[in-house]
């Protein structure tokens, strides 16, 4: 039997602090929903927008797998390893925090405002060597398809991570159809719709609705705006 859980955008988590505007699909910092911990081994996903020349100062982590995906603006990241580097929309952001890693996180632009998703995955495996990396991606490859931008495999298309998920990005055109095949059997798929809206298996959702399913083979996603963008999330659902 399909099971599927419901994040309507509205009913997110909220903070904003001034420099950082940030909507939480699953509970983060201060808002606490014992029935929004995770979806599988996904355990956040965050909708911020930083103002200009602002940002997250130098802080740690370890054990988790975080994803950056810029929507508008640029970002500059530097971490303990010596890293540093600027991403803009189109690119993609992985750090395997591991056994424990330092990093910053500013908005690199003086006058205009960045907007991100920030993603955070628990791991397979635990205290690894940190790593980080960041590749530039091809939007041409994602219209009317999903395009695979992250997966476990690091010879795979996109970044790597130390889980067995899958995410991808499509932009479509109203009325346009994908249908999408589960790569792992018992995983689960989280769908975020970016922009626009979408028909997926049967359910409606609009400009930042969330929706989980699991216990299925494959989904099908209908666009039904003329410009809908789309975020799949495969994860295991075992933590």
């Amino acid at each position: 039997m399909t099971n599927i859980v419901l994040h309507k955008a509205a009913t997110r988590g909220h903070a904003n602090h001034g420099w950082l505007d940030s909507y939480h699909t699953f509970s983060f910092a201060g808002y606490h929903n014992p029935d929004r911990m995770n979806f599988g081994v996904l355990r956040v996903l965050n909708d911020d927008k930083i103002d200009p020349a602002m940002g997250f100062g130098m802080h740690r982590h370890d054990n988790m797998e975080i994803i950056s995906i810029p929507l508008k603006g640029d970002l500059e990241h530097k971490d303990s390893m010596g890293n540093t580097g600027i991403i803009k929309r189109g690119d993609i952001q992985v750090m395997s925090a591991g056994s424990g890693i330092q990093h910053s996180e500013y908005n690199h632009s003086q006058n205009n405002v960045t907007e991100f998703l920030q993603i955070w995955v628990f791991p397979n495996k635990r205290n690894v060597e940190p790593r980080y990396d960041q590749i530039i991606l091809n939007e041409n490859d994602r219209q009317n398809k999903f395009q695979q931008i992250l997966s476990p495999d690091p010879d795979d298309e996109g970044v790597w991570i130390h889980q067995n998920a899958w995410f991808h990005i499509g932009q479509f055109d109203k009325d346009v159809s994908s249908e999408y095949q589960i790569k792992e059997r018992g995983n689960g798929v989280y769908v975020f719709i970016i922009s626009g809206s979408a028909t997926v298996e049967g359910q409606e959702l609009d400009r930042r609705d969330g929706m989980g399913i699991w216990d299925i083979n494959e989904l099908k996603v209908t666009s039904n705006a003329p410009q809908t963008e789309i975020l799949l999330m495969e994860v295991p659902m075992n933590l």
